[in-house]
């Protein structure tokens, strides 16, 4: 039988939640949680989304400047999807930022997904 914790409180995990969202630094506390196995499950559900969506940020930001620096001529063309990519990382940790304020789902299409098949 599990026991309930008096002290355990939802405004203290999605506090957490949040923090995990926050673009950047928020892939830390996240995958510090799917390291420990620690958390409930709302928290590993974010957590996954959250390494998955700056992991693939980190990764395309990266290539886009390896193949700005790498060619001559897309240099520019490169560089504006980069900021694009960056842009939408951005934009899309603050929606669901607004989605898990208003109490709803954490869902992006296909990301969402993707982070389900992580351990």
């Amino acid at each position: 039988m599990k026991s309930v914790d008096p002290f355990e409180n939802k405004d203290v995990e999605h506090l957490q939640i949040f923090i995990y969202l926050i673009p950047v630094i928020g892939f830390f506390p996240a995958i510090w949680t799917l390291y420990r196995h620690n958390g409930s499950r709302a928290q590993r559900v974010a957590s996954r989304l959250a390494v998955t969506l700056a992991l693939g940020w980190i990764l395309g930001y990266f290539l886009l400047g390896v193949g700005a620096h790498a060619t001559d001529g897309q240099t520019l063309r490169l560089l504006i999807v980069s900021s694009l990519l960056t842009s939408g990382y951005f934009l899309a940790n603050i929606w669901l930022m607004v989605r898990l304020w208003q109490r709803k789902s954490l869902w992006l299409p296909g990301v969402s997904s993707l982070s389900s098949r992580l351990p």
